[in-house]
């Protein structure tokens, strides 16, 4: 009698370095064994909100949601999106000061995001309003808000707008903490699944990272698909930016990353509480 897989969902965002990183999990290109993987696409603002109610066995998630679920998931050391001296970054039609910057209105593309935690720390607090990631731009750029807080392929496709960057929160990390990668997007696993299937489920996905690092061409081809208008070129930047060796393995430069942003935040009084960071040993 066969033995029924177990199901195990994955959420992602619909977006190009996501879908890179799980090619080879999507296209069944490697052995997953008794496990079959279902791939939930939805915005990080979403699947953060997702992830405090423990809807998903696997899960991408912001590091600035994480405090919020840490009793919940545990962190993979893999499959994360980190910046090396470049991350989101505020836009605005004109060139201003970090002084100006502080008056103005800023869109942001949700409260659960990291780059929403990295702004609060950047600049104190600051009037926002929330936009789906996708309409930051163009309202920056019809004059609707005077600044816009981008995520995802925005950071490279601005310019295009006519938008100008007034601040660059990688940047800005990297001058603060001497070098650590800005923390942003993460992979989580439920902790209720027990240590053996949540080790089997992190070298699957590290194994998808791998393939996709290893075939880069064949996974930046499907990766294409979820580019929303990018050329090749762009996407294979940006993909590059957010699938590297520290998405491979974060290793003591991301962990110790990822716990200064949240002691930082939680010393500042913009979490409730100190969160209990787990990282997942296999």
């Amino acid at each position: 009698m066969a033995v029924e897989p177990i199901l195990i969902r994955l959420g992602h965002s619909p977006d190009s370095d996501d879908a890179f990183m799980f090619y080879a999990l999507a296209e069944g290109k490697i052995d997953t064994g008794g496990l079959r993987f279902e791939h939930i696409l939805r915005d990080i603002q979403t699947l953060n909100q997702w992830a405090t109610e423990g809807r998903l066995e696997v899960t991408a998630l912001s590091v600035h949601a994480y405090a919020y679920v840490s009793q919940r998931y545990a962190l993979l050391t893999h499959g994360a999106s980190m910046g090396e001296r470049y991350g989101p970054m505020v836009v605005a039609r004109e060139p201003l000061s970090l002084e100006q910057l502080r008056q103005q209105t800023i869109a942001v593309p949700g409260l659960l995001t990291s780059a929403y935690l990295q702004l609060r720390l950047a600049l104190g607090e600051v009037q926002t309003v929330v936009l789906p990631f996708d309409q930051i731009m163009p309202a920056v750029a019809a004059g609707q808000v005077p600044a816009g807080l981008l995520i995802h392929e925005g950071q490279l496709t601005h310019g295009q707008y006519g938008l100008t960057s007034v601040l660059d929160l990688g940047i800005w990390w990297d001058e603060r903490t001497g070098g650590l990668p800005l923390p942003l997007g993460v992979n989580a696993v439920r902790r209720d699944l027990g240590p053996e299937l949540t080790r089997r489920i992190s070298r699957l996905l590290r194994q998808s990272i791998d393939y996709a690092l290893d075939h880069r061409q064949a996974a930046l081809d499907h990766a294409l698909a979820f580019a929303r208008g990018m050329d090749t070129a762009v996407a294979d930047r940006f993909v590059g930016m957010y699938v590297n060796d520290l998405t491979r393995e974060m290793g003591p430069r991301g962990r110790a990353a990822i716990e200064r942003l949240l002691s930082e935040a939680y010393d500042r009084g913009l979490l409730p509480e100190r969160p209990e960071v787990t990282f997942v040993e296999e």
